[in-house]
């Protein structure tokens, strides 16, 4: 929290009893937020938001990519980003917070370098009409969310803090035109949020300054992620009660390791054995193909709302998510909740999460050998449930609170502690 007296911390912890909001107001810039086609995107903001606007005033803009006759072209059944978000209405109510979709114009391809300008120049006059209506604006998306709310904030007038996710750094760093734009926004905003300490050493490799970035974990929505029956969870989904269930939730890219998952599974021993993948992707068909020899041992289901995800992970002896690069994955939080053990990879948070063999294993990216080991040894072990779950995190109101001291420090200059 934010260095203040105590009478100060006892006005302000008054205030959440009786239910009176923080005044401070917060803007957010983000691209990976739900919208109207897209509703199940990045349920991590979506929460985390909703639970922040509990505590204070939270207006998004929620970009949406554009560029010169993007309704023609979703018409005429193209598949790029543009088209196929060009019937995104201009505002919506989501989960209780008000959310504008503003287009920004992208150049296809190569326009990584230039794509905080164009946001900038997109969202400036929408955010200059809210001069004096906002007190810091809050970029979720280390690029060219967060490099553009720096910008748009100097326009305000107000502190602007950007939120990084893992890939906006991990992978976006390591690109040119994304690197020089980072090195020159990090070290103006006035905090960095991120959501692993890991993440906050590549902020800080980045250009950030180490005395104004804050670890803010995510969440789980613990109402949903717990402790539950693996046999009446199973009869809910309707799969056999009996055999070991390997579950990977996330995006079928080749980056998440999903081709490893897959030379993985051909290696795990016992006809028992199955693999449910719930998510959706670019690699998704060439997944698919490279899976066919595993008949129905191997199944894919897309993506599923976020109340089915927990049925799945109760029904499941294990999840797996042997990523090439993470910031911090909440679904290895959610695993954990409900009592799952966890085998993944040593990267990024990753660690910060399974720190000890009490919750699963970490084996080193891009070696399937390794990783078709330690999921065989994990499938065949028993685990306490109820252990697992004990070395759990903290809900989404408990982050939305770490979240707000760090925005009310960029307000007042002061470092959270």
């Amino acid at each position: 929290m934010a260095s203040r007296s105590p009478a100060a911390r006892a006005e302000r912890r008054s205030a959440e009893r009786e239910g009176v909001r923080d005044p401070l107001r917060v803007l957010v810039v983000t691209r990976i937020f739900p919208n109207a086609v897209e509703p199940l995107s990045s349920p991590f903001n979506r929460q985390q938001f909703a639970a922040l606007g509990r505590l204070c005033h939270v207006e998004v803009l929620a970009t949406i990519p554009w560029v010169p006759g993007a309704s023609l072209l979703a018409r005429a059944g193209a598949r790029t980003d543009a088209a196929r978000l060009a019937s995104v209405p201009q505002e919506d109510v989501v989960d209780g917070l008000r959310v504008r979709y503003p287009r920004v114009f992208y150049v296809p391809r190569y326009g990584s370098a230039v794509a905080g300008m164009l946001e900038v120049a997109s969202l400036a006059p929408t955010v200059l009409a809210r001069r004096g209506k906002v007190d810091v604006v809050l970029g979720s998306w280390a690029y060219p969310d967060g490099a553009a709310a720096v910008a748009l904030a100097a326009l305000l007038g107000v502190p602007a803090v950007v939120k990084a996710h893992g890939s906006d750094l991990n992978l976006l760093g390591d690109m040119a035109g994304p690197r020089a734009n980072l090195a020159v926004a990090l070290p103006r905003a006035a905090r960095v949020v991120t959501v692993s300490q890991a993440l906050g050493d590549r902020a800080i490799a980045l250009g950030a300054r180490r005395d104004c970035v804050d670890v803010v974990p995510n969440g789980i929505d613990t109402s949903l992620f717990r402790v539950r029956d693996a046999a009446e969870a199973r009869a809910e989904l309707g799969i056999p009660p009996t055999g070991r269930l390997l579950l990977y939730v996330g995006r079928l890219e080749r980056a998440k390791g999903v081709f490893d998952l897959l030379e993985a599974f051909a290696k795990v021993e016992g006809d028992d054995v199955s693999l449910v993948l719930l998510g959706d992707g670019s690699g998704r068909a060439e997944a698919e193909a490279m899976a066919k020899p595993f008949g129905d041992r191997v199944r894919f289901l897309g993506a599923r709302p976020l109340g089915e995800v927990p049925v799945w992970i109760a029904a499941s002896t294990l999840l797996t998510l042997p990523s090439w690069a993470e910031g911090s994955p909440n679904v290895i939080r959610e695993a954990i909740a409900c009592g799952r053990p966890v085998v993944a990879t040593n990267v990024g948070g990753i660690p910060e999460l399974v720190r000890s063999e009490a919750t699963g294993r970490l084996v080193p990216a891009k070696r399937p050998d390794a990783l078709a080991a330690a999921l065989g040894d994990v499938a065949s072990r028993t685990w306490d449930a109820d252990q697992i779950a004990r070395a759990g995190g903290g809900s989404w109101e408990d982050s939305a609170r770490l979240l707000l001291a760090s925005l009310r420090a960029a307000t007042q200059g002061v470092p959270p502690r």
